[in-house]
């Protein structure tokens, strides 16, 4: 029993050590999503489309917070002089105006997040497109955005810096 025990822990200990030697080395890309974003030719437009969409939003919040503050002022002048009927109506409608202005600010940052996430989609798919391509002619068996400090270390010799291999697939 003794010799079957030996015998069997001798052989998978030969096949642990085998198995390990023929086990396929496999590599690693590692990039910065951000940076090759920011690189992308399209990025740029995309930015100042954004842009000039918030700067719309932007004044018409201005616009309508200015409508709701020159409101509010003739209301704080005229209070102590409004019958009761007429200074529960002026208040119902600052009431109003100001829901329909936080309602907007709401809508306006929906909107905002809605266009960017559209103008960012086709740079990403691109993007995406790019990595498989790389990932399948170079050998990679994953790629890993170090982004936010998400992939703190990358064996040297296990892992390779594709930063400017992406930059140069995209041009």
């Amino acid at each position: 029993m003794k010799r079957l025990l030996v015998s069997i822990v001798c052989l998978c200990s030969v096949l642990c050590l085998s198995a390990q030697d023929s086990t396929p080395t496999f590599k690693i890309g590692y990039f910065s999503y951000e940076q090759v974003l920011r690189a992308m030719p399209g990025y740029s437009v995309a930015l100042q489309k954004l842009s000039e969409l918030r700067a719309q939003y932007d004044a018409e919040m201005q616009r309508v917070e200015q409508d709701f503050n020159t409101k509010y002022e003739e209301f704080l002048e005229g209070q102590r002089e409004f019958p009761e009927t007429i200074l529960r109506k002026r208040q119902t409608e600052l009431k109003e105006l100001l829901e329909r202005n936080i309602a907007f600010k709401n809508e306006s940052r929906r909107q905002l997040e809605t266009a960017e996430a559209e103008m960012m989609t086709p740079l990403k798919e691109r993007l995406n497109e790019v990595l498989n391509s790389l990932g399948l002619e170079h050998g990679f068996a994953v790629i890993v955005n170090t982004d936010a400090n998400a992939t703190p270390f990358v064996h040297p010799l296990m892992g390779e810096d594709i930063n400017q291999m992406i930059a140069d697939a995209l041009k």
